[in-house]
């Protein structure tokens, strides 16, 4: 190792370091010509020569914290780095990879000006950096092993702090930090679609590179009020208690919220399962997830069919926090480039109580005051960037839409603590999920009175938005009812028959996982719950009764279906409908009462 001796810069009055490396010792006739035009360029300084055989050939300059590298150790380098960005396509064409690198090494050898810190310390994957006047909040920084990269996250006045965006193994005291000049980028573009990544973009499964030049910074800011249009096309989730009551539009951001193991990530991986073949592409984003959580999500995909327009970001639990930190913000990159594409998309965080932790971690270890809970003051910052991405373009940018559904995680059903009221906040709307509901056996266990959509039903086909109107009252009446029940209350005989109505809808929004419905089978049910059809059902039968008779009307009726899924208002097909469906609940009752005696 060489040694670098420091000399005072009077006009800054702080050290600066004047070192000259070659590759092979210089003749004092050589060192004084080298000096001079030195002298002449940057300033008067008491310059040292330094031999490193490993520049190969060339000279490095260091002035201060600028680095003059024209050697061939730092050509060889940025061929590298040009090969890891560039050359993707070796896998696929080897002709073309080794002309991408005969190409560079003919290039003339240019002079690399680049700002060289140290590491001062590192630890916990926080990189304590001297020098570097010039980086940027949210500037990458190359560290010399294995292309390791960090992100600028604090600024002070003798040093800079970086996270770390790998293993922290392979820094050591003393490293050089050089600046980048850019922002943390994932590669991006319809090459992505079917793939597994992590969060720098990086493929983890076994189908190899990635195929694309594109890439995005995966911090953008939103589109504006100008670029946007009003939400008014439905995002069909094809599960029945959320497309009627709780509809969401292309362009929403909606909440899914409860505590654990209550479904949630039952709920959006249905939503994704059920966009097969509606030309809406999804990006499933799993931020501090086990990994044999994200393993079993990933092989749904598969056997469903849906990786085929899907994208899955992973970062589990055993990233270090920044990476966990990105991950949404990559996913959002990659899911953004398709809206402005024109595509429809649906992006799932899951979920952002984990996102969050790995901020406050992140936050703590660089000394950031904490506020409530320890999280930062800027929390609430961090998600509303995130989440305001979404929306649905007008038609001058493409038209696209960008759906969002994050998924944040409560104890005991507190939807009043810091990070899910902050989300609730932000977002259109919430799908609560509720404990009690869910080991009632409720499931999906969606709390009805407590989850909202402010788009409402302007994400509804019209035969639904007339359907459903009057089944949120239903079941809130239900619920009334239900609790004077268990007080050993008498109820008379309307508040019979609204207990009675309640329990069979409560039975006919069950619904199991991986099954998604398509919409007219959902106007169909919900006709039946709204109009008393379902009366006289027991209620131990109504899922049989469901099934069947939506096979016997797809086997009977498929133009009435088609017309209803097409939009046609209720009252057009009231008739028929309702015609179909009594003489199917006469035969079915019938056919109960024989297998019953």
């Amino acid at each position: 190792m060489s040694i670098q001796r420091q000399y005072i810069d009077l006009d800054r009055k702080r050290p600066v370091k004047a070192v000259i490396t070659t590759a092979h010792p210089l003749d004092d006739l050589g060192q004084k010509m080298i000096i001079a035009e030195l002298d002449r360029r940057l300033g008067l300084a008491a310059w040292h020569f330094v031999v490193d055989p490993a520049l190969m050939s060339g000279i490095k300059v260091q002035y201060g914290e600028t680095v003059y590298d024209g050697s061939a150790a730092r050509k060889m380098a940025i061929l590298k780095e040009r090969l890891l960005e560039e050359g993707h396509s070796a896998q696929a064409d080897p002709q073309q990879f080794f002309a991408l690198a005969d190409q560079i090494l003919k290039e003339p050898t240019p002079v690399v000006v680049e700002e060289v810190g140290n590491v001062l310390a590192a630890g916990d994957g926080i990189i304590q950096v001297n020098g570097l006047p010039g980086a940027m909040l949210g500037e990458l920084v190359a560290f010399p092993r294995e292309g390791l990269k960090g992100m600028v996250m604090n600024l002070e006045e003798a040093s800079i702090s970086c996270v770390l965006l790998g293993d922290e193994r392979k820094v050591q005291e003393g490293d050089e930090v050089r600046r980048t000049g850019k922002v943390v980028e994932v590669p991006v573009g319809r090459a992505l679609i079917g793939r597994v990544v992590d969060a720098l973009g990086h493929p983890l499964d076994t189908k190899g590179s990635i195929l694309t030049d594109k890439k995005r910074p995966i911090e953008a800011p939103a589109p504006g009020l100008a670029d946007r249009t009003p939400v008014g096309q439905p995002l069909q989730t094809g599960i029945k208690v959320i497309d009627a009551m709780i509809p969401i539009g292309r362009g929403q951001r909606e909440l899914i919220i409860g505590d654990r193991q209550t479904g949630k990530t039952a709920i959006a991986v249905d939503t994704i399962l059920n966009q097969k073949g509606r030309g809406v592409l999804c990006v499933y984003v799993g931020i501090g997830q086990k990994a044999s959580t994200v393993a079993q999500v990933t092989d749904v995909f598969t056997q469903y069919g849906a990786l085929e327009y899907t994208t899955v970001v992973l970062s589990p639990a055993g990233d270090p926090a920044p990476l966990q930190y990105i991950a949404p913000y990559a996913g959002c990159a990659i899911a953004e480039e398709l809206m402005y594409q024109g595509h429809d998309v649906l992006i799932v965080y899951d979920d952002l109580t984990k996102h969050a932790v790995a901020y406050r971690e992140m936050s703590l270890l660089l000394r950031r005051p904490p506020g409530r809970e320890a999280y930062p003051g800027d929390i609430f910052y961090l998600h509303a960037r995130l989440l305001e991405r979404a929306g649905k373009l007008n038609e001058v940018h493409g038209g696209g839409s960008l759906t969002a559904l994050p998924i944040v995680q409560t104890m005991a059903g507190d939807i009043s603590a810091y990070i899910p009221t902050n989300i609730i906040s932000i977002t259109d709307g919430q799908i609560f999920l509720e404990s009690d509901l869910f080991f009632a056996g409720v499931r999906p266990a969606v709390n009805v009175g407590m989850s909202v959509s402010r788009v409402g039903g302007d994400a509804q086909i019209r035969a639904m938005k007339e359907t459903s109107g009057a089944l949120k009252l239903m079941l809130a009446q239900y619920r009334e009812m239900a609790s004077f029940v268990q007080f050993g209350a008498e109820l008379d005989a309307t508040a019979q028959a609204q207990l009675a109505s309640g329990e069979r809808l409560v039975e006919l929004l069950k619904q199991s996982q991986y099954t998604p419905m398509e919409i007219s089978d959902q106007v169909v049910m919900m006709f039946c719950a709204a109009r008393g059809l379902l009366d006289g059902i027991p209620v131990g039968a109504v899922r049989e009764f469901e099934k069947e008779l939506l096979s016997y009307l797809h086997a009977t009726a498929t133009a009435l279906l088609d017309e209803i899924g097409a939009g046609a208002a209720i009252k057009m097909v009231e008739d028929r409908l309702r015609s179909q469906i009594v003489q199917f609940k006469e035969r079915f009752l019938a056919e109960l009462e024989k297998a019953e005696s």
